[in-house]
């Protein structure tokens, strides 16, 4: 018998990596997400992987690229909830340099500047949270299809 008062469980997983501010670490922490998705049976080469590899990519090179502090890293961190919703974090040492909500366009011929759309684009909703001080966490949420997770 059910109670109107009685909670559904609610089920939490979640990878944390910590990582050097380099370009080789920002590659790893991407092969290091899709091999944990693969593992909490999110399959390599689906739609949800691809996604989140390229938002995981996008996020960990901005954190090396506009975030680094010499000597300190960034962190990673995928929570996977039994509703289906993957939450990437992407925590660096820099909150004074906070990403646009709305980025500006890149110019045609720019070799950058296209990350953050693509990130909207592939995302169910993305932000960014301050703190802890002097820290900022750059996150995106993806919903996955219903199924085993």
């Amino acid at each position: 018998m059910n109670r109107p008062d009685t909670q559904v469980p609610v089920t939490v997983r979640v990878f944390t990596q910590r990582f050097s501010a380099t370009p080789r670490a920002a590659r790893l922490a991407r092969m290091l997400a899709l091999g944990q998705l693969h593992a909490w049976d999110v399959p390599y080469g689906s739609g949800a992987s691809d996604a989140a590899a390229l938002i995981v990519a996008e996020l960990t090179a901005n954190a090396v690229v506009h975030a680094r502090v010499p000597g300190r890293g960034f962190e990673l961190r995928l929570l996977l909830t039994g509703v289906h919703t993957l939450r990437i974090e992407v925590m660096d040492p820099r909150a004074d340099c906070r990403p646009k909500q709305s980025p500006a366009p890149a110019a045609p011929d720019a070799e950058s500047g296209r990350g953050l759309t693509l990130v909207g684009a592939l995302a169910t909703r993305w932000g960014v949270t301050d703190g802890p001080a002097p820290r900022k966490t750059v996150w995106a949420e993806l919903t996955l299809r219903p199924g085993p997770t």
